[in-house]
């Protein structure tokens, strides 16, 4: 369970980069692409040392058959037609092929009926030996440091990759990193949920953190959490009742931890989007009331009823003195906005919270200053 633990935090966290840098399905190329190295190591293994189930040979015959896939997947992309999903879909089709042969000739071994390889196709965390815990865990912290420690150019990369140019970082060697640290995580993690299923550890605990976040730091830490959440609770769940695959279980609790995020995530989840709507109309509903007042029209019942909760409305439908302040304040906030719109055109059409919003919370202290100096001289004295 704590060998799962640690590295569900590594995918969680290795996994982010490629989800935000939109390499998600090159973990898919990289975890069938690893099945010949696996039998290849056992056989290397089996040859040198008498025994193939080394965990240190198998996992670095993966990295290397892996490594090997990616690179396919990127000279066919870079050399043909072909766009990135069919190169890996070619890719992984043809190891995945190749590993199953290696695998039924290991079988027909004298020693290969003991090999116990099939735990790489579907993960067996119930029969992991302390030692290949131990080995898993470090190699998971290890990978998951020089992540850590790369944040700051990551996020760079991820989300600007022009500017991080600019900036003299090399782009092109930044992704090779990144696309390294996945694949170790991959061949790390086949033990404990298969080859098959690693693709979800890796995409589904940066997707579900998404719905809870919009900041990077934060989304690694929430994705490393969900990531070894999900693997300790399967784990658990498979030592507790009998027969139960500990990888499936894994990828089933990281889909439900995905499911409550999309539902209730404080950021894009289904209820949070709901309740940003309602603060919008509400917000909206109020500024065109003040307006309304302003221009001496009829308001609706319903904006009464609002500006009267909120104490801008007397009984009898006249202003209070914090209501009618509140026009005044709102009418010079529409005035700024207005001259954004006349001198920043593209910018203002491109402002999601054009005039829904107090111009100071959307725009920069020094772009609102210099918008009030361009005010007619009419309109500046009333502008707070």
């Amino acid at each position: 369970m704590l060998g799962a633990s640690v590295l569900g935090i590594g995918t969680g966290v290795i996994g982010t980069f490629s989800v935000l840098r939109g390499q998600a399905l090159i973990s898919d190329a990289v975890s069938h692409a690893s099945l010949p190295g696996i039998g290849l190591g056992f056989l290397i293994a089996l040859a040198v040392t008498g025994d193939g189930r080394n965990i240190v040979i198998l996992v670095l015959g993966a990295g290397v058959s892996g490594g090997i896939g990616i690179f396919v997947v990127q000279w066919i992309t870079r050399q043909t037609r072909l766009t990135e999903d069919a190169a890996i879909g070619t890719v992984l089709s043809v190891f995945f092929g190749v590993g199953i042969v290696l695998m039924s000739h290991i079988q027909t071994l004298p020693s290969g009926g003991q090999a116990g390889l099939d735990s790489f196709l579907l993960g067996s965390t119930a029969t992991m030996t302390t030692g290949e815990a131990t080995t898993i865990a470090a190699a998971t912290l290890t990978v998951t440091s020089l992540a850590i420690l790369s944040l700051k150019e990551f996020a760079i990369v991820c989300f600007d990759p022009e500017h991080a140019a600019t900036l003299g970082l090399s782009v092109q060697r930044y992704d090779l990193f990144m696309t390294g640290l996945l694949l170790a995580i991959v061949a790390i993690g086949l033990k404990t949920v298969g080859l098959i299923l690693i693709i979800a550890l890796v995409i589904i605990p940066p997707v579900a953190a998404r719905f809870w976040t919009n900041r990077l730091d934060r989304m690694v830490l929430v994705s490393g959490f969900f990531g070894g959440l999900s693997c300790y609770l399967g784990s658990a769940v498979s030592a507790v009742i009998p027969h139960m695959p500990t990888g499936a279980l894994i990828v089933l609790i990281s889909g439900h931890i995905f499911m409550m995020s999309l539902c209730v995530g404080t950021r894009r989840g289904m209820l949070g989007h709901l309740r940003r709507s309602r603060n919008f109309r509400s917000r909206v509903a109020i500024r065109q009331g003040l307006i309304t007042i302003s221009l001496g029209r009829e308001l609706e019942l319903r904006n009464k009823r609002k500006l009267s909760s909120l104490g801008y409305l007397e009984p009898n439908g006249k202003l209070t003195r914090a209501g009618a302040q509140k026009v005044q304040e709102t009418i010079a906030d529409l005035e700024l906005w207005n001259q954004y719109l006349m001198d920043f055109p593209d910018q203002a059409l491109g402002t999601v919270e054009w005039g829904s919003r107090p111009i100071t919370d959307v725009l920069p202290e020094d772009l609102v200053v210099e918008l009030r100096a361009r005010l007619p001289l009419s309109n500046r004295n009333s502008t707070p």
